[in-house]
Protein backbone atom coordinates (compact mmCIF):
# COMPACT_ATOMS: atom_id res chain seq x y z
CA UNK A 1 0.00 0.00 0.00
CA UNK A 2 0.72 3.59 -0.86
CA UNK A 3 2.72 6.03 2.07
CA UNK A 4 0.35 9.18 3.42
CA UNK A 5 0.66 11.57 0.64
CA UNK A 6 -2.81 13.61 1.41
CA UNK A 7 -3.96 16.20 4.39
CA UNK A 8 -6.25 15.38 6.77
CA UNK A 9 -10.06 16.23 5.59
CA UNK A 10 -10.76 20.03 5.57
CA UNK A 11 -14.57 19.87 6.39
CA UNK A 12 -15.86 19.69 9.84
CA UNK A 13 -17.74 16.50 9.12
CA UNK A 14 -17.13 14.03 11.82
CA UNK A 15 -15.62 10.18 11.08
CA UNK A 16 -18.37 7.45 10.02
CA UNK A 17 -17.64 5.90 13.27
CA UNK A 18 -18.16 9.21 15.24
CA UNK A 19 -21.60 9.75 13.18
CA UNK A 20 -22.68 5.78 14.33
CA UNK A 21 -21.94 6.05 17.45
CA UNK A 22 -23.30 9.47 17.93
CA UNK A 23 -26.23 8.17 16.26
CA UNK A 24 -26.82 4.81 18.15
CA UNK A 25 -26.45 7.20 21.55
CA UNK A 26 -28.96 9.57 20.72
CA UNK A 27 -31.67 7.33 19.76
CA UNK A 28 -30.43 5.33 22.97
CA UNK A 29 -32.13 8.56 24.78
CA UNK A 30 -35.17 8.49 23.00
CA UNK A 31 -35.90 5.09 23.92
CA UNK A 32 -35.26 3.68 20.49
CA UNK A 33 -32.37 1.04 20.84
CA UNK A 34 -29.87 0.62 17.63
CA UNK A 35 -29.43 2.31 14.85
CA UNK A 36 -30.84 4.18 12.18
CA UNK A 37 -31.90 2.81 9.30
CA UNK A 38 -29.29 4.88 7.35
CA UNK A 39 -26.49 4.23 9.41
CA UNK A 40 -27.32 0.44 9.60
CA UNK A 41 -27.77 0.62 5.63
CA UNK A 42 -23.58 2.01 5.43
CA UNK A 43 -22.58 -0.50 8.08
CA UNK A 44 -23.58 -3.33 5.53
CA UNK A 45 -21.75 -1.35 3.10
CA UNK A 46 -18.55 -1.31 5.02
CA UNK A 47 -18.40 -5.14 5.01
CA UNK A 48 -18.72 -4.97 1.28
CA UNK A 49 -15.20 -3.78 0.92
CA UNK A 50 -13.34 -6.56 2.83
CA UNK A 51 -11.12 -7.45 0.68
CA UNK A 52 -11.98 -4.92 -2.32
CA UNK A 53 -9.48 -2.17 -3.56
CA UNK A 54 -10.28 1.00 -1.81
CA UNK A 55 -12.34 3.67 -3.84
CA UNK A 56 -13.76 0.71 -5.97
CA UNK A 57 -16.64 -0.26 -3.52
CA UNK A 58 -19.84 2.01 -4.27
CA UNK A 59 -21.36 1.39 -1.01
CA UNK A 60 -18.71 2.54 0.60
CA UNK A 61 -18.54 5.91 -1.01
CA UNK A 62 -20.97 7.96 1.90
CA UNK A 63 -19.06 6.92 4.68
CA UNK A 64 -15.28 8.20 3.56
CA UNK A 65 -14.56 11.41 4.72
CA UNK A 66 -10.93 11.82 3.50
CA UNK A 67 -11.32 13.35 0.02
CA UNK A 68 -9.84 12.02 -3.04
CA UNK A 69 -6.62 14.40 -3.70
CA UNK A 70 -6.78 15.87 -7.37
CA UNK A 71 -3.36 14.29 -7.82
CA UNK A 72 -4.53 11.09 -6.45
CA UNK A 73 -7.81 10.94 -8.84
CA UNK A 74 -5.82 11.87 -12.01
CA UNK A 75 -3.49 8.80 -11.16
CA UNK A 76 -3.37 5.26 -10.10
CA UNK A 77 -2.46 6.16 -6.44
CA UNK A 78 -4.56 6.93 -4.12
CA UNK A 79 -3.51 9.02 -0.91
CA UNK A 80 -2.47 6.87 1.69
CA UNK A 81 -4.88 8.47 4.43
CA UNK A 82 -7.57 7.15 2.05
CA UNK A 83 -6.55 3.60 1.80
CA UNK A 84 -6.04 3.67 6.11
CA UNK A 85 -9.57 5.26 5.80
CA UNK A 86 -11.00 2.54 3.91
CA UNK A 87 -9.34 -0.42 6.16
CA UNK A 88 -10.28 1.29 9.02
CA UNK A 89 -13.85 1.30 7.73
CA UNK A 90 -14.09 -2.04 6.61
CA UNK A 91 -12.53 -2.99 10.31
CA UNK A 92 -15.21 -0.72 11.55
CA UNK A 93 -18.32 -2.74 9.97
CA UNK A 94 -16.73 -5.78 10.59
CA UNK A 95 -16.48 -4.96 14.50
CA UNK A 96 -19.47 -3.53 14.94
CA UNK A 97 -21.45 -6.56 13.33
CA UNK A 98 -20.16 -8.37 16.10
CA UNK A 99 -21.50 -5.84 18.71
CA UNK A 100 -24.33 -5.10 20.93
CA UNK A 101 -22.97 -1.13 21.23
CA UNK A 102 -20.74 1.44 19.71
CA UNK A 103 -17.73 -0.08 18.37
CA UNK A 104 -15.93 2.92 18.18
CA UNK A 105 -14.41 4.31 21.83
CA UNK A 106 -12.41 7.21 21.78
CA UNK A 107 -9.20 6.48 23.33
CA UNK A 108 -9.06 2.73 23.29
CA UNK A 109 -5.66 1.59 21.48
CA UNK A 110 -5.07 -1.38 20.36
CA UNK A 111 -2.82 -2.64 23.04
CA UNK A 112 -5.72 -1.39 25.49
CA UNK A 113 -8.58 -3.27 23.97
CA UNK A 114 -6.10 -6.54 24.06
CA UNK A 115 -5.72 -5.90 27.21
CA UNK A 116 -9.08 -6.09 28.13
CA UNK A 117 -9.46 -9.21 26.08
CA UNK A 118 -7.03 -10.85 27.71
CA UNK A 119 -8.77 -10.49 30.85
CA UNK A 120 -12.22 -11.84 29.94
CA UNK A 121 -13.32 -15.59 30.39
CA UNK A 122 -13.13 -16.66 26.62
CA UNK A 123 -9.68 -16.13 25.78
CA UNK A 124 -6.33 -16.98 27.57
CA UNK A 125 -4.17 -14.87 27.90
CA UNK A 126 -1.26 -16.79 25.42
CA UNK A 127 -4.07 -16.86 22.96
CA UNK A 128 -4.65 -13.35 22.98
CA UNK A 129 -0.68 -11.87 23.46
CA UNK A 130 -0.25 -14.32 20.16
CA UNK A 131 -2.88 -12.44 18.06
CA UNK A 132 -1.22 -8.96 18.90
CA UNK A 133 1.89 -10.08 18.29
CA UNK A 134 1.40 -12.00 15.31
CA UNK A 135 -0.32 -8.05 13.99
CA UNK A 136 2.37 -6.42 15.48
CA UNK A 137 4.92 -8.16 13.10
CA UNK A 138 2.60 -7.78 10.12
CA UNK A 139 5.20 -7.33 7.17
CA UNK A 140 3.12 -4.98 5.78
CA UNK A 141 -0.14 -2.38 5.94
CA UNK A 142 -2.04 -5.53 3.88
CA UNK A 143 -1.16 -8.39 6.61
CA UNK A 144 -1.84 -5.70 9.59
CA UNK A 145 -5.32 -5.38 8.06
CA UNK A 146 -5.59 -8.92 7.80
CA UNK A 147 -4.65 -9.81 11.35
CA UNK A 148 -6.94 -7.77 12.41
CA UNK A 149 -10.17 -8.91 10.44
CA UNK A 150 -9.83 -12.25 12.74
CA UNK A 151 -8.71 -10.13 16.00
CA UNK A 152 -12.22 -7.57 16.07
CA UNK A 153 -14.62 -9.85 16.09
CA UNK A 154 -13.69 -11.10 19.07
CA UNK A 155 -13.63 -7.69 20.42
CA UNK A 156 -17.11 -6.81 19.58
CA UNK A 157 -18.43 -10.06 20.77
CA UNK A 158 -16.77 -9.38 24.46
CA UNK A 159 -17.96 -5.51 24.23
CA UNK A 160 -14.80 -4.16 23.57
CA UNK A 161 -14.29 -1.35 21.35
CA UNK A 162 -11.18 0.56 19.63
CA UNK A 163 -10.93 4.55 18.53
CA UNK A 164 -10.91 3.77 14.63
CA UNK A 165 -9.34 7.70 14.63
CA UNK A 166 -6.72 6.30 15.94
CA UNK A 167 -6.49 3.25 14.70
CA UNK A 168 -6.62 4.91 10.92
CA UNK A 169 -3.70 7.55 11.50
CA UNK A 170 -1.72 4.43 12.89
CA UNK A 171 -2.85 2.79 9.61
CA UNK A 172 -1.53 5.89 7.53
CA UNK A 173 2.00 6.24 8.87
CA UNK A 174 2.52 2.30 9.35
CA UNK A 175 5.69 2.82 6.87
CA UNK A 176 7.12 5.73 8.42
CA UNK A 177 9.33 6.77 11.51
CA UNK A 178 6.12 6.67 13.64
CA UNK A 179 5.18 2.81 13.19
CA UNK A 180 7.93 2.24 16.34
CA UNK A 181 6.13 4.49 17.99
CA UNK A 182 3.32 3.13 17.43
CA UNK A 183 4.16 -0.55 18.03
CA UNK A 184 5.61 0.78 21.17
CA UNK A 185 1.80 2.19 22.25
CA UNK A 186 0.43 -1.28 21.48
CA UNK A 187 3.24 -3.17 23.94
CA UNK A 188 2.75 -0.43 27.04
CA UNK A 189 -0.96 -0.38 26.59
CA UNK A 190 -1.15 -4.41 26.71
CA UNK A 191 1.56 -4.55 29.84
CA UNK A 192 -0.32 -1.93 31.55
CA UNK A 193 -1.40 -2.84 34.95
CA UNK A 194 -5.46 -3.25 34.90
CA UNK A 195 -6.19 -2.72 38.85
CA UNK A 196 -4.37 -1.25 41.77
CA UNK A 197 -2.12 -3.67 42.97
CA UNK A 198 -1.74 -6.13 39.75
CA UNK A 199 1.49 -6.81 38.48
CA UNK A 200 2.79 -3.32 39.93
CA UNK A 201 5.26 -4.96 42.40
CA UNK A 202 6.13 -7.67 40.21
CA UNK A 203 10.20 -8.32 40.18
CA UNK A 204 11.85 -8.07 36.93
CA UNK A 205 12.10 -10.63 34.73
CA UNK A 206 15.82 -12.01 35.55
CA UNK A 207 15.21 -12.53 39.54
CA UNK A 208 11.68 -14.53 38.31
CA UNK A 209 13.79 -16.52 35.98
CA UNK A 210 13.37 -20.50 36.27
CA UNK A 211 16.46 -22.04 34.14
CA UNK A 212 14.32 -25.55 34.09
CA UNK A 213 10.90 -24.28 32.83
CA UNK A 214 10.05 -25.81 29.80
CA UNK A 215 9.43 -22.44 27.75
CA UNK A 216 12.76 -20.65 29.01
CA UNK A 217 14.57 -21.25 25.73
CA UNK A 218 12.01 -19.31 24.05
CA UNK A 219 11.92 -16.86 26.47
CA UNK A 220 15.24 -16.02 26.65
CA UNK A 221 15.37 -16.01 22.58
CA UNK A 222 12.97 -13.51 22.40
CA UNK A 223 14.74 -11.26 24.61
CA UNK A 224 17.89 -11.74 22.65
CA UNK A 225 15.95 -10.72 19.28
CA UNK A 226 15.82 -7.37 21.38
CA UNK A 227 19.67 -6.74 21.20
CA UNK A 228 20.57 -3.31 18.97
CA UNK A 229 16.57 -2.65 18.19
CA UNK A 230 14.32 0.16 19.98
CA UNK A 231 13.23 -0.29 23.57
CA UNK A 232 9.47 -1.09 22.73
CA UNK A 233 9.31 -1.79 19.17
CA UNK A 234 10.35 -5.79 19.31
CA UNK A 235 6.57 -7.56 19.84
CA UNK A 236 8.19 -10.96 21.21
CA UNK A 237 9.48 -8.99 24.74
CA UNK A 238 6.60 -6.81 25.35
CA UNK A 239 5.67 -9.85 27.85
CA UNK A 240 9.25 -9.01 29.87
CA UNK A 241 9.14 -5.80 30.64
CA UNK A 242 8.02 -4.22 33.87
CA UNK A 243 8.79 -0.88 33.96
CA UNK A 244 6.32 1.47 35.73
CA UNK A 245 5.22 4.02 33.16
CA UNK A 246 2.02 6.59 33.83
CA UNK A 247 -0.80 5.89 31.71
CA UNK A 248 -0.37 9.06 29.75
CA UNK A 249 3.05 8.07 28.79
CA UNK A 250 2.09 4.36 27.90
CA UNK A 251 -0.91 5.46 25.49
CA UNK A 252 1.57 7.68 23.84
CA UNK A 253 4.12 5.19 23.21
CA UNK A 254 6.93 7.22 25.08
CA UNK A 255 10.69 6.21 25.04
CA UNK A 256 11.61 6.92 28.83
CA UNK A 257 15.18 6.16 30.17
CA UNK A 258 13.58 3.63 32.27
CA UNK A 259 12.31 1.52 29.72
CA UNK A 260 15.59 1.82 27.50
CA UNK A 261 17.61 0.78 30.58
CA UNK A 262 15.48 -2.28 31.55
CA UNK A 263 15.00 -3.14 27.19
CA UNK A 264 18.90 -3.12 27.36
CA UNK A 265 19.39 -5.35 30.74
CA UNK A 266 17.09 -8.09 29.58
CA UNK A 267 18.53 -7.96 25.86
CA UNK A 268 21.72 -8.90 27.87
CA UNK A 269 20.54 -11.37 30.17
CA UNK A 270 18.86 -13.11 27.04
CA UNK A 271 22.25 -13.57 25.95
CA UNK A 272 24.24 -14.20 29.12
CA UNK A 273 21.67 -16.75 30.41
CA UNK A 274 21.98 -19.03 27.31
CA UNK A 275 22.65 -22.03 27.67
CA UNK A 276 23.20 -22.02 31.87
CA UNK A 277 21.09 -24.52 33.99
CA UNK A 278 22.00 -22.02 36.81
CA UNK A 279 20.29 -17.86 36.57
CA UNK A 280 23.16 -15.59 35.84
CA UNK A 281 21.61 -12.92 38.05
CA UNK A 282 24.14 -12.75 40.34
CA UNK A 283 23.13 -10.14 42.97
CA UNK A 284 26.05 -8.19 43.77
CA UNK A 285 28.47 -8.99 40.98
CA UNK A 286 29.25 -5.41 39.48
CA UNK A 287 30.71 -5.70 36.29
CA UNK A 288 34.38 -4.94 37.86
CA UNK A 289 33.59 -8.07 40.71
CA UNK A 290 33.06 -10.17 37.31
CA UNK A 291 35.46 -8.96 35.76
CA UNK A 292 38.16 -9.88 38.32
CA UNK A 293 36.39 -12.86 38.85
CA UNK A 294 36.90 -13.75 34.80
CA UNK A 295 40.78 -13.14 35.37
CA UNK A 296 40.83 -15.38 38.25
CA UNK A 297 39.48 -18.44 36.26
CA UNK A 298 41.52 -17.39 32.92
CA UNK A 299 44.75 -17.05 35.28
CA UNK A 300 46.22 -14.33 32.55
CA UNK A 301 45.11 -11.26 29.95
CA UNK A 302 45.44 -8.79 32.95
CA UNK A 303 46.20 -5.98 30.72
CA UNK A 304 43.62 -6.81 28.12
CA UNK A 305 40.41 -7.25 31.02
CA UNK A 306 41.93 -4.18 32.34
CA UNK A 307 41.62 -2.19 29.51
CA UNK A 308 38.09 -3.54 28.14
CA UNK A 309 36.92 -2.37 31.88
CA UNK A 310 38.40 0.83 31.70
CA UNK A 311 36.70 0.87 28.49
CA UNK A 312 33.69 0.10 29.51
CA UNK A 313 33.36 2.66 32.94
CA UNK A 314 34.55 5.84 31.07
CA UNK A 315 31.93 4.87 28.62
CA UNK A 316 30.41 8.96 27.67
CA UNK A 317 26.50 7.67 27.51
CA UNK A 318 24.45 4.91 28.05
CA UNK A 319 24.82 4.10 24.40
CA UNK A 320 28.38 3.37 24.79
CA UNK A 321 27.68 1.26 28.08
CA UNK A 322 25.39 -0.49 26.54
CA UNK A 323 27.72 -1.23 23.56
CA UNK A 324 30.81 -2.71 26.03
CA UNK A 325 28.03 -4.62 28.12
CA UNK A 326 27.64 -6.60 24.97
CA UNK A 327 31.32 -7.25 24.46
CA UNK A 328 31.82 -8.40 28.24
CA UNK A 329 28.77 -10.54 28.72
CA UNK A 330 29.77 -13.51 25.95
CA UNK A 331 33.09 -13.67 28.42
CA UNK A 332 31.59 -13.95 31.34
CA UNK A 333 28.69 -16.14 29.60
CA UNK A 334 31.17 -18.57 28.86
CA UNK A 335 33.22 -18.62 31.91
CA UNK A 336 29.85 -19.03 34.05
CA UNK A 337 30.42 -16.21 35.63
CA UNK A 338 26.87 -13.65 36.68
CA UNK A 339 26.27 -10.17 36.85
CA UNK A 340 23.92 -7.96 39.34
CA UNK A 341 21.32 -6.90 36.94
CA UNK A 342 19.32 -5.03 39.21
CA UNK A 343 22.62 -2.92 39.61
CA UNK A 344 22.85 -2.45 35.50
CA UNK A 345 19.49 -1.77 35.08
CA UNK A 346 20.24 0.93 37.49
CA UNK A 347 23.32 2.16 35.90
CA UNK A 348 22.07 2.08 32.28
CA UNK A 349 19.09 4.66 33.46
CA UNK A 350 21.14 6.92 35.24
CA UNK A 351 24.43 6.70 33.48
CA UNK A 352 24.18 9.76 32.08
CA UNK A 353 20.54 10.99 33.39
CA UNK A 354 21.15 14.95 33.98
CA UNK A 355 18.72 14.70 36.57
CA UNK A 356 21.28 12.04 38.65
CA UNK A 357 24.64 13.82 38.09
CA UNK A 358 26.88 11.90 40.36
CA UNK A 359 25.56 8.36 39.24
CA UNK A 360 28.15 8.07 36.70
CA UNK A 361 31.66 8.67 38.69
CA UNK A 362 29.85 6.27 41.91
CA UNK A 363 29.26 3.74 39.38
CA UNK A 364 33.20 4.47 37.70
CA UNK A 365 34.69 4.36 41.45
CA UNK A 366 32.82 0.89 42.75
CA UNK A 367 33.32 -0.65 39.64
CA UNK A 368 37.20 0.06 39.23
CA UNK A 369 37.29 -0.88 43.05
CA UNK A 370 35.68 -4.13 42.81
CA UNK A 371 37.90 -4.89 40.14
CA UNK A 372 40.73 -4.08 42.17
CA UNK A 373 39.30 -6.06 45.70
CA UNK A 374 39.95 -10.08 45.35
CA UNK A 375 36.45 -11.77 44.97
CA UNK A 376 35.11 -14.05 47.30
CA UNK A 377 34.19 -17.78 45.13
CA UNK A 378 30.20 -16.69 46.66
CA UNK A 379 30.11 -14.13 44.35
CA UNK A 380 30.69 -15.68 41.19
Amino acid sequence: MSAPDATPRTNARAYFWDEAAADWYTRREGGRPGFSEHITRRLRGLRDGIGNEPGTVAAMRDAHRVRVTDASSSSDRLSGLFIAEHAALTLFGRHQQAAAEPAHQPGAGLGTACQRLRRTAEFSERAVQQRLIAAATASDLDELVQHLYRLVPLLGRAGIGLDYTRLMYGFAAWHSPAQDRILRSWGLQYTQPSDVGDDADAAPYWVRFAPDSADSGAQLAALRSGTGREAGTVPAMWPYYQTRMSSLLRDKGALTKALIAEHTALSLFGQHQQGHRRTMHVPGNSPGTAARLLLAKNGSGHEALERRLGALITSIDTGELAMHLRGLVPLLSRADIGLDYDLLRTALRTWDDPQHPHMESRFRHRWDRDFRVQPTSSTS
